[in-house]
């Protein structure tokens, strides 16, 4: 315990009509409480020019009239505290009340009448404090309140919107994204429009799980749909046309569907089958391009390390569009485009990169597709240097 003032408020004597304001009546019951304050670089020097200890922290003791026990905070193990702290000012041209949880702080040692009148303004703004505290729940429940009802209308009021999957809806709680972040609806708890919430999401998200169930049960029906027309349209073919080596493993149910699709793409497309086919192997062909030149003739380039990036082409040179005029008059129901690679080297980005041009032809018959890439002389086996960098 700090040393208590002197002789502002610690001596007391029969002097005591020294002291500012009222005294308490002769007989007045009292009860010894404790103060507590701080003073300032100016009060602690006027507390050692009037012999005090000059500290910061003060702390003294005072009778107070037991009219006035409401400025009094009794803690538990019997000492009586003025209600200096926390204390409660206005601040700001609002004239908000604030609470400060720290002693209050004086320029000079008071009086015991200041530091009652002190107590007595602070437990009069404590009561504004308590019922603008309310004022302000009330306000921020009611805009909550608010908010809460428009994101509900907008909800039920829009058939598109969903609830968020995880946690998954329920006949009485929901979660929906907001602009101001995740907001919870509860059947029990909210109402008007908001209690409608989570049903509506629960059945909407069921009613998304069946059209979910409903576009897996049509694709696969739709997948077998179109295996069975693979199926037949390889079957006729091969009694038409294929090897009597193909027909008995047809009939034994072994045939694989890549030879028959691979034998109708070569006969589809046998009118150009002079034009040298592309075949995909990128990376050997990357490697012997690099090998050309000095500074990689030792490179080796895997399948992993091959990066291709492609695009159709939609300028031609002239020995590209004669190779296009090629297999559109050999095949008519072909579509024919130009097609562009470019080869890196990923483990060496700064690596020479081949361009490579081709012709790409597909037809469909039924649910198959017939494709021949070829390559145009001068763009497949030269593989002239890409002068930029790879195209997207």
């Amino acid at each position: 315990m700090d040393t208590a003032l002197h002789p502002a408020i610690a001596r007391r004597s029969d002097a005591a009509a020294n002291t500012s304001g009222p005294s308490p009546l002769p007989g007045a019951q009292t009860v010894s409480v404790v103060a507590v304050y701080r003073l300032s670089e100016a009060g602690r020097k006027a507390s050692l020019l009037a012999g005090g200890n000059g500290r910061e922290r003060q702390q003294v003791a005072l009778d107070v009239p037991v009219t006035r026990l409401h400025l009094v905070h009794v803690e538990p193990n019997g000492t009586a505290r003025l209600k200096l702290k926390p204390r409660f000012e206005l601040r700001g041209e609002s004239q908000r009340v604030v609470r400060v949880e720290e002693s209050p702080q004086y320029d000079a040692p008071p009086s015991t009448d200041a530091l009652l009148q002190d107590a007595a303004r602070s437990h009069q703004l404590e009561a504004t404090y308590q019922a603008q505290g309310v004022s302000q729940r009330s306000t921020r429940l009611e805009t909550s309140r608010t908010w809460r009802d428009e994101v509900a209308v907008a909800f039920l009021s829009d058939a598109n919107r969903r609830a968020i999957t995880h946690p998954s809806p329920t006949p009485r709680r929901c979660v929906l994204a907001t602009d101001r972040g995740r907001m919870d609806f509860d059947a029990k708890r909210d109402r008007g429009a908001a209690r409608d919430v989570p049903l509506e999401a629960y059945r909407r998200f069921h009613a998304d799980l069946r059209a979910r169930r409903e576009r897996a049960q049509d694709d696969v029906a739709t997948f077998h749909a179109a295996h069975a027309e693979k199926q037949r349209l390889v079957g006729e073919w091969t009694t038409e046309h294929g090897t009597d080596d193909q027909r008995a493993r047809l009939a034994a149910g072994v045939l694989p569907l890549e030879e028959i699709v691979e034998a109708m793409t070569a006969q589809a497309f046998a009118m150009v089958a002079h034009l040298p086919a592309y075949g995909r192997d990128g990376a050997a062909r990357l490697q012997a391009h690099l090998r050309n030149v000095p500074a990689y003739a030792d490179a080796v380039v895997s399948a992993s390390a091959l990066a291709v990036t492609t695009r159709y082409l939609t300028e031609a040179s002239s020995a590209q569009w004669a190779v296009m005029q090629q297999v559109k008059a050999a095949v008519p129901d072909a579509q024919v485009f130009l097609r562009e690679r470019v080869l890196s080297w990923t483990a060496d980005p700064k690596a020479p990169r081949p361009r490579i041009v081709t012709v790409l032809g597909f037809m469909k018959v039924g649910p198959l597709t017939l494709r021949r890439e070829f390559c145009i002389p001068d763009m497949c086996s030269a593989m002239p240097e890409c002068d930029g960098g790879p195209e997207n």
